[in-house]
């Protein structure tokens, strides 16, 4: 971060990872603070932590994913509306996404559905675990008909891998079953039974659909970390607004701005900079003509179930915004 304000870098986009977020936010705050005349703007593509938002928020920072409570929201409101669950096992990585995972799973569920049990929870060591058979076994043994993971990366792949060759055949509810290397390890064995909430999905149709296929013949990956196009959208909107680039008066512009996207309009809220907007639930199924984006060319795709407007998984904020 240094280095690139050294460089005359005024805006900085960053994603996963949210104890580097937390740590960015408060560097290019207390930068700005130092340095008034080359004050940086932050914007986050991809970190989650509910606390970027609210007991940590800073004026810099202004989020484009919708945070793990956000998520949460959505997520148990559909899981509500289905009957056959009734028992539950959390398994998440042992780091704040993961915490925070369980603990507004167990707030919103015994909101939403108070027969629901929680018959078991794990957090397991982040990116370390090789072999998720114990708790597979684990979660065979609690008569768990479903499992909430916010895990991601080989946490997820690996672990829905276990599921697969230890014949638990229960449901999964992720936030990540998009990410590189989770659909080839998911291959259809998951069908039916992996779900995944998320602001996008792999057939939104549209002129999200065209960026997803060029981005496929040119790179030979998926454009999953559709947060990045909302990024460009709002900012080019705030400095047409302001005919400026200076971050000072396009962070002004940037509060409360309404833009039309790639699935309706959004909203930056001015309260605690986290932008809302609309969440689907999709599910992992054979892809036909109606859903025919396939991921890793596994002949699989994400196909929707449920859009969730806006106000949905519209969360409150704690923030107190420090705007002088």
């Amino acid at each position: 971060m240094k280095a690139a304000i050294d460089q005359g870098v005024r805006y900085i986009v960053q994603g996963n990872g949210s104890s580097v977020a937390l740590a960015l936010s408060d560097a290019i705050t207390k930068h700005n603070e130092r340095n008034p005349g080359k004050e940086v703007m932050y914007l986050n593509d991809s970190a989650v932590d509910p606390d970027l938002t609210n007991s940590k928020c800073s004026y810099w920072h202004f989020r484009f994913d919708a945070d793990t409570s956000m998520k949460m929201e959505a997520m148990s409101s559909f899981m509500a509306t289905q009957p056959d669950i009734k028992k539950i096992y959390l398994l998440n990585q042992n780091y704040s996404h993961g915490h925070q995972v369980v603990k507004f799973a167990k707030e919103s569920l015994a909101r939403k559905r108070p027969d629901i049990q929680i018959v078991g929870e794990d957090l397991h060591p982040l990116a370390q675990t090789r072999d998720f058979a114990p708790y597979i076994a684990k979660i065979k043994a609690s008569g768990a008909d479903t499992v909430i993971t916010g895990n991601w990366g080989s946490d997820l792949s690996l672990l829905i891998k276990a599921a697969n060759e230890n014949g638990y055949t229960g449901k999964f509810f992720t936030y990540y079953a998009g990410v590189t290397g989770t659909p080839a390890a998911l291959g259809n064995n998951g069908a039916g039974r992996v779900y995944q909430i998320a602001y996008n999905h792999y057939n939104m149709g549209g002129q999200m659909q065209k960026w997803m296929t060029e981005f496929k013949t040119k790179y030979n990956d998926d454009f999953y970390t559709g947060s990045t196009i909302r990024i460009y959208e709002m900012l080019g909107a705030a400095m047409a607004k302001v005919k400026s680039t200076d971050p000072v008066k396009v962070a002004a512009a940037m509060e409360g701005l309404k833009v039309q996207s790639f699935n309706g309009e959004v909203e930056m809220r001015k309260t605690d900079h986290q932008l809302q907007q609309p969440l689907y639930m999709s599910v992992w199924q054979k892809a036909d003509a109606k859903y025919p984006y396939s991921p890793e060319n596994t002949g699989m795709t994400l196909v929707p179930l449920k859009e969730y407007p806006n106000y949905v998984s519209s969360t409150p904020t704690s923030c107190q915004m420090k705007r002088s």
